[in-house]
């Protein structure tokens, strides 16, 4: 090929025009309801034709049309007033600065493998980036003081298209960053600023983009360089695509590479926000890069970076988290297992449940979870699934203790809410409503709202959405090339004045698309009542690689082509930001029916109650928290089913049943003036209930609290006294290890009757041999609880036993009250665990437990399986 000298053509607008430029280079334009007015308004017909894109359609607007936007005073004042407002936003006083202004100055760094912000920037794939883009909205909105940090893929996750049959195929359009609400980092001296990571026997470069979040920026990491091998080039071509060996590098380049990025721009984060286990090898370099840069030790760097870690975890199957042969880290890591003065193989125990377990994988979730001091999972029964599944990583402590906790998930509002609805919040809930999402007593003025005219609005919304689908079904035939006559028929698809029930999100078969369609000729009644019409809007993307959601697809597909289902049934192809906002905003009903308890959180169903659509659930991810009795409806009550086929059957009809005895008559249930009061009231209910609560920005002033501020708290603490209190630390855990194979529970006294009286106090002692440990430095309880029938404790709590003077054979008994508080038969066993004073260190931060055993023997690490409850003494 000839050389190529490469060059950049940029918008060349006039000086009245410019601020057009910095709006559309700031995404905080996706949530302003006057700025995409005014965006569109440059062009309505480039808008349509670049789906949204600012930045296209100011890099394709003609001369003339410039000209004529420069003289158009209206449209010049409406741009006067946008940039105001952003003006506004940016340097408005944020709720992170009247909370912790005080505290000690600090970022956080928000790692991601997806980030999902707006259709025209297409590098996500579904839930996790949505959640990822929404936490980005919020923190730029509360004033959070965060950085993200993921990858820039040329060609994002693949578009989808369905072909005669109905079966899914994938195609990659290439991205054109020049041409998107992002920009290249350079160097002072105007360079384009690259990062190196190393690879075996290469270094992979990669350049840098930023995309402005509001008051936040995202980076992303692009290796499409010629400096690069052709099998490096592709580290960032595709979202999720490629075999094990790719996804190992490309996690690599986003743990290492992205905080190896921050450390370039002088933006080093003091806490990591690990959004899923696909960056956890960023706290590998984290402690590589203390140990060679503040000449630490491993163990001292170790205890900066662990307290600094937030790690959460979205995966409700093991077999969902990234896995990675051993072979395949010994390939890529024994340059970081030198560093870290570990070995390859001690580098492989940290991702291990098992770190003596030489056959068993590499883990990512494993390693995030023994690098990080907090972690969660996002719902409350997340947690709880969370906490079963890993407890081999803790194999002495009860599953109801595993220290993860929950942050249930959110939606950042404003991204999701259409204009009808919002312009009643206005209203009724008072202009400045969006800046304080959280306030419950805000959104109870819901109730303000006239019936009527919430009814108006959201039936406005439908309308809207059937011509939308109508429009999306059109071109798909167009492109499939199919007869006239059904292309013509696409104007007759859908009601809009129809119950109308949404169900979007990836075909996975545990999702299970196809549940409502279990028995056709019940759907057929229910869809084609002529009184009472009922219309299903399906979309959704199985994975390139996952043939049973593809199936579920086609069979899906086909049914629609049915006569009776023609009208009734439509599939939207290529579900992306786009569809997902039509849909929320003007669906009656959102359907959601995953196999519980494989759905982690869900954040779908949130988006739909601020626009007046009710959700029908299972009782999974954060329905379980957010479902009440009168704001939307639950198919079942919570029950786990070990015969798939037999809770098929019964969660299908009991599906069925909602929809012709409550939903559909509910629905259509008029008062004079046509409008479904009780369908109204529940509307209501479900605005009030779910939009306080289930909102990123309560999500992210959630973690602020919980984790990031006595996270910086700890790094500022540990780092004191050039790591003085780090080394301590460090030097107290490697001496209560090595002494811990010493300590023994000798002996366990309770009263000497087994009959106690309830409301009573009960005293227990119990004898230790501490193994040179000092007293202070133990935490001895007594867990106590109901035992089930096989003599075990299956859900305990703890009692704290102090300690007594030392016995003169150096023994220390320690003493304490159980309190009766229920009747029944009951059982107490005793543990120790290290503690240390002065350190906010979790009960198992060391992952030490000493259990009583009535042999006058310590329980050792090995003891307990993952799922064995504690058997009482």
């Amino acid at each position: 090929m000839p050389a190529i000298r490469k060059f950049v053509v940029t918008p060349n607008l006039p000086e009245p025009l410019q601020p057009l430029l910095e709006i559309a280079g700031n995404i905080w334009w996706t949530w302003n309801v006057e700025a995409i007015s005014l965006l569109r308004r440059v062009d309505t017909e480039l808008w349509d034709r670049h789906k949204g894109n600012p930045v296209a359609v100011l890099g394709t607007l003609s001369a003339e049309r410039v000209a004529d936007l420069a003289k158009d005073e209206a449209f010049l004042a409406h741009l006067t007033r946008v940039r105001a407002d952003l003006n506004r936003y940016l340097t408005i006083s944020s709720w992170y600065e009247k909370e912790h202004g005080g505290e000690p100055q600090a970022k956080v760094g928000y790692f991601s493998l997806e980030f999902g912000l707006h259709e025209s920037l297409p590098l996500y794939s579904g839930g996790l980036g949505i959640l990822a883009g929404d936490h980005l909205k919020s923190a730029s909105d509360l004033g959070v003081p965060l950085v993200g940090m993921g990858l820039a893929y040329q060609s994002g996750y693949f578009r989808q298209y369905l072909n005669h049959d109905g079966w899914q195929m994938e195609e990659y359009p290439v991205n054109d960053f020049y041409n998107m609400s992002m920009e290249l980092v350079r160097t002072d001296e105007g360079r384009q600023m690259k990062i190196e990571v190393t690879y075996p026997g290469r270094t992979v470069q990669a350049r840098i983009w930023k995309v402005q979040v509001g008051r936040n920026p995202l980076f992303l990491l692009d290796t499409n360089l010629k400096e690069n091998l052709p099998e490096d080039r592709e580290l960032t071509a595709r979202l999720y695509s490629g075999d094990n060996d790719m996804r190992v590098r490309q996690e690599i380049l986003l743990g290492i590479g992205g905080l190896r990025a921050l450390v370039k721009m002088g933006l080093e984060p003091t806490v990591c926000h690990l959004n899923e286990g696909h960056s956890a090898f960023l706290a590998l370099e984290r402690i590589a890069m203390l140990m060679e840069q503040r000449d630490l030790d491993y163990s001292t760097a170790f205890e900066i970076v662990r307290a600094s870690n937030v790690f959460t975890t979205h995966t409700p199957v093991p077999a969902g988290n990234d896995q990675f042969a051993p072979d395949l880290i010994r390939t890529y890591l024994p340059g970081m297992a030198e560093r870290l003065g570990l070995g390859i193989e001690g580098l492989l125990a940290l991702g291990r449940q098992d770190p003596a377990d030489q056959n068993e994988n590499f883990t990512m979730p494993v390693l995030a979870l023994r690098l990080s001091r907090s972690a969660n999972g996002v719902s409350e029964l997340h947690g709880h699934v969370s906490r079963n599944m890993w407890q081999k990583v803790w194999p002495q402590v009860p599953a109801e203790e595993i220290p993860i906790s929950h942050v249930t998930n959110g939606i950042h509002t404003r991204s999701w809410l259409c204009h009808e609805i919002a312009r009643l919040y206005d209203r009724y809930l008072g202009p400045r409503w969006f800046e304080e999402p959280t306030n419950q007593t805000l959104w109870d003025r819901v109730k303000q709202i006239p019936d009527a005219e919430l009814w108006r609005s959201h039936e406005r919304m439908r309308e809207r959405l059937v011509g939308f689908v109508r429009g999306r079904l059109r071109d798909q035939l167009k492109a499939r090339g199919a007869n006239r006559a059904w292309i013509r028929q696409t104007s007759e698809v859908l009601d809009p004045e129809a119950l109308t029930i949404g169900f979007a999100r990836r075909f996975a078969t545990y999702k299970r698309a196809a549940l409502l369609l279990r028995d056709p000729a019940r759907l057929s009644a229910i869809l084609n009542d002529p009184e009472r019409p009922v219309q299903l809007i399906f979309a959704g993307k199985a994975h390139p690689k996952d043939h049973p959601g593809k199936e579920i697809i086609r069979q899906l597909v086909h049914l629609a082509q049915q006569p009776e289902f023609r009208k009734r049934i439509a599939f939207v192809e290529d579900y992306n930001i786009e569809v997902a906002r039509y849909l929320v905003q003007g669906v009656d009903v959102w359907l959601n029916t995953p196999r519980r308890p494989f759905e982690a959180s869900g954040t779908s169903g949130m988006k739909v109650p601020p626009n007046g659509g009710i959700n029908l659930s299972i009782l999974d991810g954060w329905w379980c928290e957010g479902y009440e009795s009168d704001n939307g409806w639950a198919i079942g009550a919570g029950e786990d089913y070990e015969d798939q086929e037999y809770q098929d059957e019964v969660e299908s009809t009991s599906l069925y049943d909602l929809l012709e005895n409550e939903i559909v008559p509910t629905f259509y249930e008029r008062s004079s003036d046509d409008v479904p009061r009780e369908w109204t009231r529940v509307m209501k209910n479900s605005m009030r209930t779910v939009n306080a609560e289930f909102n990123t920005n309560r999500m992210v002033e959630e973690y602020t609290n919980r984790f990031y501020m006595p996270s910086i708290q700890n790094a500022d603490r540990l780092g004191e006294g050039k790591f003085s209190k780090a080394r301590e630390l460090a030097d107290w855990r490697t001496r209560v290890t090595d002494a811990w194979p010493n300590l023994r529970v000798i002996d366990v006294a309770g009263p000497r009757h087994q009959a106690q009286p309830m409301g009573e106090m009960m005293q227990v002692s119990a004898t230790l041999d501490l193994g040179g440990i000092p007293a202070d430095e133990v935490l001895v309880e007594a867990y106590h609880g109901l035992l089930d029938t096989t003599g075990h404790i299956a859900d305990g709590e703890t009692t704290t036993l102090f300690a007594n003077e030392p016995n003169p054979d150096g023994s220390v008994s320690f003493t304490g009250e159980i309190p009766c508080r229920r009747a029944g038969r009951r059982g107490f066993t005793v543990r120790v665990v290290p503690r240390k004073d002065g350190f906010p260190l979790g009960r198992f931060e060391t992952g030490l437990v000493s259990w009583w055993n009535d042999e006058g023997q310590s329980v050792g690490k090995t003891a307990r399986g993952k799922n064995e409850p504690v058997r009482a003494g």
